[in-house]
């Protein structure tokens, strides 16, 4: 089992190839962009919208490459046409940053409305000792000191990808440190996409616990 009590195989998923590297990799480390009918390229971070996907790696560089070597128009071998203010280095890279940090943020709000995510150093460490974390969830702006109290059990996912104010928004507080989920549920969703959104940031990404 791995992150979070995924099995490996599920975790892979089906793959995709990005269009600026030309290698196939899991779907869920990519972004995929949809050109509308009027000819106007619209992220799908959730992969929900109809059409044709065109895939990208989820990094700035290759946002930025897509973008200024028009390789979307190639790809959708049709014009392409980016939203307003999108066509300058970094406009579109900051874009998808935003709206993955948001789903992360609302995935662990409704962990937590579930009754599977805890908030609060005390609270994480009372489940921590129960064994009951499938991801400890910390703030990447946490005291190196305050972060290292808590350890995430082997076998376990950590995300450190959020800020304290953002991880506070998903409990409805100013700021949050440390926060923890169980098995189950929305887990592994949102150790996904907060594996997106530290590549996004340039981040280690999502570890698991008890590996190199």
């Amino acid at each position: 089992m791995a992150r979070g009590g995924r099995d490996k195989d599920r975790a892979a998923g089906p793959e995709r190839r990005c269009i600026v590297s030309g290698e196939s990799r899991p779907a869920a480390g990519l972004i995929r962009f949809v050109r509308g009918p009027d000819g106007v390229l619209a992220p799908d971070v959730a992969g929900k919208l109809p059409g044709r996907g065109i895939w990208v790696t989820a990094t700035p560089q290759a946002l930025d490459r897509a973008v200024g070597k028009r390789l979307f128009a190639r790809a959708a071998r049709a014009p392409v046409t980016l939203p307003d203010g999108l066509e300058s280095p970094g406009a579109l890279a900051a874009v998808i940053e935003a709206q993955l940090a948001r789903r992360v943020i609302e995935l662990i709000s409704l962990a937590r409305r579930g009754g599977s995510a805890v908030a609060g150093y005390e609270k994480v460490r009372d489940k921590l000792l129960r064994d009951a974390v499938a991801v400890l969830v910390q703030a990447a702006d946490g005291s190196p000191r305050g972060l290292t109290k808590l350890r995430p059990p082997e076998g376990s996912a950590h995300v450190t990808c959020l800020n304290a104010q953002e991880l506070g928004m998903a409990f409805g507080r100013e700021f949050v440190i440390h926060a923890a989920l169980s098995a189950g549920g929305l887990t592994a969703r949102v150790v996904e996409e907060a594996a997106r959104l530290a590549s996004m940031r340039g981040q280690v990404g999502v570890m698991d616990a008890g590996k190199d």
